[in-house]
């Protein structure tokens, strides 16, 4: 059996829920196989309330990873925490030197827990360099309004609106996270293919647990890509898949509660349609 290979440029979550740590889990959910060039290690302080602490990788560290990754071939790649522009810009690189096709860019400014964007210097080179290459971006509703240069996005207008102007940028496809954040009675998230709007809605789930909910529903699209899913396909089933994941999110500590990675398949994709 030959699987889908799949790339990911990312930071590594110490505790596990998010970034690197959730694309692999959910790659192999999803039956694809996941590669990983880390940008970052994120550990958390459990003396000091879980704040975040980030350890960039030397860029040349990067590279190697990238070459090693690219020596194999992939189907196809995500980006998540880059954390700088000169990152940023490598990336671009891979993605214009390799002729990469499918690509998903999830434009991650903080840390969950956090309140502060990682590095402000980053936001307009994503806007600039990565997200004119992307197959697929998907801002939550923060990195959109940032992304748009808008103010906070609170409606489903103001969502269409957003993914309008990021559209504008050169993105083929804009997937705009609502969640649970949105003033709407249902979790709501928004694509748009530069003409149609795609409400995705699944009932609101009552938990904090939701810890990595990003970068999973992210890689969850870059799996189903590789698979050769239409981009309408690969989000509509990743948000079942996030779905899923939320729904059977636990408690890990005092301070984070990620999601569940193996429920979509444990449960099934319709556990809270």
């Amino acid at each position: 059996m030959t699987l889908k290979k799949v790339m990911t440029i990312a930071g590594s979550d110490t505790s596990g829920g998010a970034g690197i740590q959730a694309d692999l889990k959910t790659f192999q959910e999803l039956g694809v196989y996941g590669m990983t060039a880390l940008t970052t290690i994120v550990t958390m302080d459990p003396k000091n309330h879980w704040h975040h602490n980030v350890f960039p990788i030397a860029i040349e560290t990067l590279e190697a990873q990238l070459e090693t990754i690219l020596s194999v071939g992939i189907d196809a790649m995500k980006t998540g925490m880059l954390g700088t522009v000169e990152i940023i810009e490598l990336a671009a690189k891979v993605i214009d030197e390799n002729q990469l096709q499918t690509v998903v860019i999830d434009p991650v400014m903080v840390c969950k827990g956090e309140d502060e964007v990682l590095h402000p210097e980053t936001t307009d080179a994503l806007r600039e360099i990565l997200v004119p290459r992307a197959t697929v971006v998907t801002p939550n509703l923060f990195e959109a309004s940032q992304l748009a240069q808008t103010a906070p996005l609170r409606t489903i207008e103001d969502m269409k609106q957003a993914a309008v102007k990021i559209h504008a940028l050169g993105a083929k496809y804009v997937l705009i996270k609502g969640g649970s954040k949105l003033n709407h009675e249902k979790a709501v998230d928004l694509l748009f293919d530069g003409a149609e709007f795609t409400l995705l809605e699944s009932k609101k789930i009552d938990t904090t647990y939701i810890h990595g909910a990003g970068c999973t529903y992210s890689s969850a699209i870059t799996a189903e890509l590789a698979k050769g899913k239409s981009v309408k396909d690969a989000v509509a089933t990743a948000k079942d898949f996030i779905t899923a994941a939320i729904a059977h999110g636990f408690k890990l500590n005092e301070y984070v509660g990620p999601t569940m990675h193996g429920a979509y398949r444990t449960f099934g994709a319709k556990v809270n349609a």
